[in-house]
């Protein structure tokens, strides 16, 4: 007797979507439901490592490099896979969410890479998974198109030869996608992403004469690279491509991920292309890990941290020593700035602190850096050009002099500064107006001439968790208290209702968002993710 066939994916809760059927065929949808059946129970063990390995750390307050893992950081012998041509060159990187407007200008921006991103950078509604699948697919037919409604501007792609290489970034591990279930269970959004876009794209790419490329996101250590590698492998089987197409960047925003670098390369060895530098996320993963740590893990407002940091110092130099020892490419942190159309003097002190930002990483070893805006690719161009000049990269660049201590890595204490009132008031401000427009759907948000993502309102509301368990006191005499989170709080509501209006408050989302900001705030028990709570009132 044959085995029953097995279960279908079933979509549900979602409203159909205009040629959805492109995205979401049978054939799409098989494959996302076998990588289902093989990986999503080692994902689930592996987020069940992560709560034990945080209580470790509340008990001990240390981390170290792994004693298991040693021979693996020893062994001088092993390297990663060559970079395939269309990654040889990363020098500048723009990021951005997947809608039709940014895919065009992403990769037309003149930028080596785009990083086209359905985690951070996009609100997971069904429309932004579904349609920023449709748009990659669109591209890379040359099928797209798109006119501001407002302006009536045009926007099409420039000549294949002048477009940005796409690298693309999946959700992490902790999300799930719940519109897209397996006998009633949810698949994890990571899945979801990579899946689509990997059956649909995988050949049209390498017909273009590039690849699968993908960004691998809130990575915590080598046995979650390990997952990765399993789900590259089969996948690859899967559609009948050559094993070690696909190439996968690790961002390193972990502190965890931080101690595992050379493993994590060494378990994508043969699939791995870099590792990445992500700001905001690190010093998130900081905070979370270390919040029980007392008044020597405090960090001070987040724009008073910068990467001359000492603890920044340690954890950029260290990931271009080891990347440049695997043959792998490091890769820069982002610059945010968002060029303001109405004041010259701001943009002029903002392109300079963006050239320091990227002098400093082009002569500290790394072979490329990211941007937000495609105002600031020349700007980053120019400081990679003028260490790199004709060479795609500096990977030559071993970095020997570099020695890291585990506990330099933790050493929060070493920066001078410390949380103010104003840093307070900034965090709640940047956090109510972020997750309100995310919670409308959309994922990247200029605020205050930044570009802010997820990490944002994740390193803003840890940050008024961890002052508030600390019971910081500021420079006015002020206790940071949750009773005064909540009054700050009250007065940003009112200061966006005086400035938009009531008809566009009402529209929005600002009581929603002003609550669930104070919700993961303020809660005894800290939520891992910001976005999970977020993700049930998202719609």
């Amino acid at each position: 007797m044959s085995a029953p066939a097995p279960s279908p994916l079933a979509i549900v809760d979602a409203e159909p979507l205009p040629r959805q059927d492109e995205v979401l065929t049978d054939a799409a949808l098989a494959f996302v439901a076998e990588l289902h059946r093989r990986f999503t129970p080692r994902r689930d063990e592996l987020l069940a490592r992560r709560t034990e390995r945080r209580a470790e750390i509340a008990r001990t307050s240390t981390l170290d490099f792994l004693p298991e893992t040693q021979a693996i950081r020893v062994d001088d012998t092993w390297k990663v896979a060559p970079a395939p041509a269309a990654l040889e060159d990363r020098r500048v990187e723009i990021t951005g969410p997947t809608d039709r407007k940014m895919t065009i200008n992403a990769l037309n921006s003149g930028a080596r890479v785009w990083l086209a991103d359905f985690e951070d950078a996009s609100a997971p509604t069904w429309e932004n998974v579904v349609t920023g699948q449709l748009n990659l697919i669109d591209a890379y037919t040359r099928d797209i198109d798109f006119t501001d409604p407002r302006s009536g501007k045009a926007y099409a792609l420039k000549p294949a030869e002048e477009l940005a290489t796409v690298v693309t970034r999946p959700r992490g591990w902790h999300l799930d996608e719940r519109h897209l279930q397996l006998d009633g269970t949810p698949v994890p959004g990571a899945l979801v992403d990579f899946g689509l876009y990997f059956f649909h794209n995988a050949q049209r790419l390498i017909d273009l004469g590039k690849g699968p490329y993908f960004y691998l996101p809130k990575t915590e250590s080598h046995l979650e690279a390990r997952l990765w590698n399993d789900v590259f492998v089969f996948a690859q089987d899967y559609v009948g491509i050559p094993q070690g197409t696909v190439r996968a960047t690790v961002l390193i925003e972990t502190i965890t991920a931080a101690y595992e670098m050379e493993e994590i390369l060494y378990e994508l060895r043969d699939h791995a292309s870099g590792l990445n530098a992500g700001r905001w996320d690190y010093l998130f993963s900081i905070v979370k890990n270390f919040r029980d740590g007392g008044a020597k893990f405090v960090l001070p407002d987040r724009n008073l941290v910068t990467m001359t940091a000492p603890f920044m110092r340690a954890y950029t130099e260290l990931l271009v020593r080891t990347c440049h020892k695997r043959g792998a490419h490091a890769i820069g942190g982002m610059a945010a700035f968002i060029p303001s159309r109405r004041d010259a003097e701001v943009n002029k002190v903002a392109f300079e602190k963006v050239k320091a930002d990227k002098d400093r990483e082009a002569n500290d070893g790394f072979d490329g850096s990211w941007v937000a805006h495609p105002d600031l690719v020349p700007i980053a161009m120019a400081s990679f050009d003028a260490v790199l000049g004709d060479k795609p990269n500096q990977k030559d660049r071993l970095r020997e002099d570099v020695s890291v201590a585990a506990g330099d890595l933790i050493a929060v204490d070493t920066l001078d500064a410390k949380p103010s009132y104003d840093g307070l008031r900034n965090a709640v401000a940047v956090g109510i107006r972020y997750i309100e427009a995310w919670l409308r759907g959309m994922g990247a948000v200029a605020i205050f001439n930044l570009m802010e993502d997820a990490a944002t309102a994740e390193i803003s509301r840890s940050q008024i968790w961890q002052w508030i368990n600390a019971d910081v006191v500021f420079e006015n005499g002020e206790h940071a208290t949750a009773e005064l989170a909540r009054t700050v709080a009250a007065e940003e509501l009112a200061t966006v209702r005086a400035e938009i209006g009531e008809e566009a408050f009402a529209a929005g989302k600002w009581q929603q968002a002003h609550d669930l900001l104070l919700q993961v705030s303020l809660d005894e028990d800290y939520a891992d993710f910001l976005t999970l709570p977020a993700y049930e009132q998202l719609r």
